[in-house]
C-alpha cells in the first residue's frame, strides 16, 4: 500500500504557488457601491464525476463541527451537475464586475501553504494515540474527527472518513478536487493541511479550532455570553471569509451552508467559516451564464426562497444566509423555534416585522446590555439583514457590501458606546458632588 498526499499546484499568479490570502477589509465611507470581482477563469466543461468528486471533498471537511441539531437538519441528498443557465439578469457588465480589488485586502503569508503538509500514516496514529476516543471531538455521516498534535507541536483537527463514502472509482477526481480545495487560503476559513490517502484509510487534517461554534455561545453552552461587540466582530469575520469566496477565488465559489454552527470560535472570538460539505463552483460569468441550476442544498431557515423556488443558484443565495445570520446575532434566537407561538417561530420574519413596526428593540437578545449603542447597532444590523433576506436576488447586497456596511455601523457602535462611558462618568461624578454638598 503507498500513500500520497495533496499540494497546492495552482496559483492565481504565475510567480507564487499559493493564492493570496485576504483578510481585511479597509472600510470605505463612500456613499456609492459597485460590486467588484476578480478576474474569474472558466470553469465549463466540468463533468459529472468531476462535481460528485468535489461534493466528497467538502463532505470531508463538513465534520469538522458538532453534529446538528434536530429542529435545523440539512437539506437535500445530491448535488446534480447542471449546465449554468444563461439569463438575462446579471447585474453590470464584465468591466464593472472586473474593477480594480487593489485597497481591499493586504496579502500575508503563512508559516504552511494550504495542503502543503505531507503525512503518513504513522504521523496520524501517533497525533491521535492510535485514534483514541479520548480523541475523538466530533461524529458525523461522513466519519469520525479526532482532535490531534503534530510533533511541532500544532493541534489539528484529523477526519478519519468512513470507508464506505469513498468510491473507488473517484479517487483520481477526487484528489484533483482536494488540491483545488487546498488553494482556498483566508484567515476567516478553517485552514486546510492536507488529505492522505492509505490503502482503503482516507484522512484529512484542517485546524483545529478550540472554542466552539457561534451557535453554542449564542446558547451560553460555552458558558460566557458574548457581547455585542464581539458579535459584530464576528459578523464581520463572516463576511470578509464568504467575500473571499466570492470574488478573490480563481473561480467563484458559493458556500451554500452559512449558520452559526458552521461558524468556529478561536480562543479570542475570531470567527472561522467551516463546513465545505455543500460549496459548489458560481456560474461562469465570462461565458454569460447568471446561475447554476442545481438541486437545492442547504439547512432549513437558512434556504434562499428564491433558490428554493427555481433551483437557481448564486452568490446571492449566501448573501440571503447571512441575513439569517445577521438576526440570529442580534437576537439569539435559532432559524426556526418551534417552541415559540406561531408569529415568533420564524425568527427573521418575527424579528424584522419588529423592525419595520419601530419595535425592534423587542426583538434583542435579553442577554445584552441595553444601551444607547446598543439599540443604534440593532436598527442598522436589522436594517442590513433586511436587505439581505429580500425575496429577489438582485435586491440584495454583495457580501462585500454587507461587510463595508457593518465596518460603518461597528465604527458608529464604539463611537457611542464611548460617548456612552463618559456620560455615565460624568453624571457619577455629578451624584457624588451633590451628595458631599
Amino acid at each position: 500500500m503507498t500513500s500520497s498526499t495533496t499540494s497546492s499546484s495552482r496559483s492565481r499568479n504565475h510567480s507564487s504557488g499559493v493564492r493570496s490570502t485576504p483578510d481585511r477589509f479597509a472600510y470605505s465611507p463612500s456613499p456609492s457601491y459597485s460590486e467588484s470581482s476578480a478576474s474569474r477563469k472558466s470553469g465549463s466543461g466540468r463533468n459529472p464525476v468531476t462535481v460528485a468528486a468535489r461534493s466528497l471533498a467538502g463532505a470531508f471537511v463538513a465534520c469538522f463541527t458538532p453534529p446538528e441539531t434536530a429542529d435545523s437538519k440539512n437539506f437535500g441528498v445530491s448535488d446534480e451537475s447542471g449546465a449554468p443557465s444563461v439569463a438575462s439578469d446579471t447585474s453590470g457588465t464584465k468591466s464593472e464586475r472586473r474593477e480594480s480589488n487593489r485597497g481591499i485586502y493586504s496579502n500575508s503569508t503563512k508559516e504552511r501553504a494550504p495542503g502543503s503538509m505531507t503525512f503518513t500514516m504513522e504521523e496520524i496514529f501517533k497525533a491521535t494515540r492510535n485514534f483514541s476516543p479520548a480523541f475523538k471531538v466530533g461524529q458525523g455521516g461522513f466519519g469520525t474527527v479526532y482532535k490531534g498534535r503534530l510533533d511541532d507541536g500544532t493541534f489539528v483537527a484529523i477526519k478519519r472518513a468512513k470507508k464506505s463514502v469513498y468510491d473507488k472509482h473517484l479517487g483520481v477526481e477526487f484528489q484533483s478536487e482536494i488540491k483545488t480545495l487546498a488553494q482556498v487560503e483566508h484567515l476567516n476559513l478553517v485552514k486546510f493541511y492536507g488529505y492522505l490517502e492509505h490503502g482503503d484509510e482516507r484522512i484529512v487534517v484542517v485546524e483545529y479550532v478550540p472554542n466552539g461554534t457561534l451557535r453554542e455561545h449564542l446558547d451560553g453552552v460555552q458558558g460566557k455570553v458574548l457581547d455585542l461587540a464581539s458579535r459584530l466582530d464576528i459578523a464581520i469575520d463572516v463576511a470578509h471569509a464568504i467575500t473571499y469566496l466570492h470574488m478573490y477565488t480563481d473561480h467563484p465559489i458559493i458556500h451554500r451552508d452559512i449558520k452559526s454552527s458552521n461558524i468556529l470560535l478561536t480562543e479570542k472570538l475570531r470567527a472561522k467559516v467551516a463546513d465545505f460539505g455543500f460549496a459548489r463552483m458560481a456560474a461562469d460569468t465570462d461565458s454569460g451564464a447568471t446561475h447554476v441550476s442545481t438541486q437545492v442544498k442547504g439547512t432549513a431557515g437558512y434556504l434562499d426562497p428564491e433558490y428554493l423556488r427555481t433551483y437557481q443558484l448564486t452568490e446571492k443565495s449566501d448573501v440571503y444566509s447571512f441575513g439569517v445570520l445577521l438576526v440570529e446575532l442580534v437576537t439569539g434566537r435559532r432559524p426556526i423555534e418551534p417552541k415559540q407561538e406561531l408569529r415568533e417561530r420564524i425568527t427573521a420574519k418575527w424579528a424584522i416585522k419588529k423592525f419595520n413596526d419601530g419595535d425592534a428593540i423587542s426583538a434583542l437578545d435579553p442577554k445584552l446590555e441595553l444601551t444607547a449603542g446598543t439599540n443604534l447597532a440593532l436598527e442598522k444590523i436589522l436594517e442590513l439583514a433586511l436587505q439581505c433576506l429580500a425575496p429577489r436576488r438582485q435586491s440584495r447586497p454583495s457580501m462585500r457590501r454587507c461587510g463595508e456596511v457593518l465596518w460603518s455601523i461597528r465604527k458608529d457602535y464604539r463611537e457611542q458606546s464611548a460617548f456612552d462611558i463618559r456620560s455615565l462618568s460624568s453624571n457619577s461624578q455629578r451624584s457624588a458632588s451633590v451628595r458631599e454638598n
